[in-house]
């Protein structure tokens, strides 16, 4: 039978949320001291079910700064390349970076992006990427880029005016750490990580939502070696699927002090529990590769779930997060997402911090600027100004601002 998805909040089922703060053996979290241990424990819950376990094993990090210059109004242009074996070849990644002219030493905002660097700037010195693209968008051609579609996702990313508000913004392609198809975990960086004899993950190792996030750490990890970039004060973010990305990726990773999700739905920022929209088993049909293989086993079997999205929202706790919905994007439950928001709010609180400062959905373009921030504007599924100001707002607020 064809899927059809449920838009109608009459048919949304009754369903009892796992609660954060109640631990395995059924003991109440009830003080600060008590939630490291209870955090591992949800870690581990989403690494063995939902996104799979990230490898220990460490590589060398090589990085090479392959071009910076004056970018005008964007400020000043770094490209600088991950190489992840002792050879000067694939697998390996380049960033994207953009900080004011001065001074340095900034707060800066990560993000992957889905078709390349040289899409989020017409900039002719960007480095055009040359390998496996979505045909989506313009200027692909055999899943190869060309020439056109240089800037063809500016709208999404407003360097000029991130950077006139002090902050730096760096990218990376997610491509260039796992390829957005099923192709059985062998085009990108998986199989550095394989045992001898090993050909694909196990059932509870890392898919490419867990690649795409092992590559916006080591973004983190070169941050820390820049002097321009305060890597104190890093905000992670991510569109859609990168959403679920940028969720995972702050989960596991500390160091960045904020993450935001933007439409995220389904295995990003949304309840499971309500099959609104996009359901657990509807996106490992359509995306089989980007959970761990223990995560099928939940499709049309939500309830079974031992955690649900907005114990991943709490596991940033006590540091700030952004959760961003838009009012036509029904397929990503913005209700959904709000609640997963809502539901984390006793952790912060636990934790000393406020939580989320709305206890019903605020209406469209009324953002909750909490610890716990959300909003819902106008539109459907995309990036947006609105979205980009929101965020600097909260980010001058939490962080202080980069100037």
């Amino acid at each position: 039978m064809p899927f059809e998805a449920n838009y109608d909040e009459a048919k949304v089922p009754d369903c009892e949320l796992p609660d954060p703060l109640t631990a395995e053996d059924g003991t109440a979290v009830s003080g600060s001291s008590d939630w490291p241990s209870r955090r591992a424990e949800l870690l581990s819950l989403f690494e063995t079910h939902v996104y799979g376990r990230t490898p220990s094993k460490k590589i060398d990090l090589r990085t090479v700064v392959m071009e910076e210059g004056d970018a005008g109004d964007c400020g000043v242009r770094k490209q600088i390349r991950f190489y992840f074996t002792l050879e000067d070849a694939r697998p390996y990644a380049d960033l994207l970076l953009y900080l004011p002219t001065a001074p340095r030493a900034c707060a800066t905002f990560v993000g992957l992006n889905f078709q390349g660097n040289h899409t989020i700037q017409a900039d002719p010195e960007i480095l055009l990427s040359d390998v496996w693209m979505r045909e989506k968008g313009e200027g692909v051609v055999d899943h190869r880029s060309t020439e056109a579609a240089r800037g063809s996702s500016s709208s999404r990313w407003p360097v000029s005016s991130i950077v006139a508000r002090g902050y730096g913004v760096a990218t990376l392609y997610c491509g260039d750490l796992d390829p957005d198809y099923d192709d059985g975990y062998s085009n990108g960086v998986h199989p550095l990580f394989y045992a001898d004899g090993q050909s694909k993950p196990h059932a509870d190792e890392w898919g490419t939502i867990g690649a795409w996030a092992w590559g916006l750490c080591r973004a983190l990890d070169y941050f820390e070696t820049d002097d321009d970039i305060d890597a104190s004060r890093v905000a992670v973010m991510g569109h859609s699927r990168l959403g679920k990305t940028a969720l995972w990726a702050g989960a596991q990773d500390e160091r960045f002090a904020i993450v935001i999700s933007n439409d995220s739905g389904c295995g990003g920022a949304a309840l499971s529990r309500r099959r609104f929209g996009e359901t657990v088993g509807r996106i490992n049909e359509s995306f089989p590769h980007w959970f761990c293989d223990n995560f099928r086993q939940y499709g049309e079997n939500e309830d079974a779930l031992p955690v649900d999205q907005h114990a991943l929202v709490s596991l940033m706790a006590p540091r700030p997060v952004y959760v961003t919905s838009a009012e036509d994007d029904g397929w990503a439950d913005p209700k959904g997402e709000f609640l997963a928001a809502r539901y984390a709010d006793p952790v912060y609180r636990l934790l000393g911090t406020d939580g989320l400062d709305a206890e019903t959905m605020p209406g469209i373009h009324e953002p909750v600027t909490s610890r716990i921030g959300y909003h819902i504007r106008a539109g459907g599924h995309d990036v947006t100004a609105y979205d980009w100001d929101r965020w600097m707002d909260f980010a001058d607020k939490h962080l202080g601002q980069g100037l």
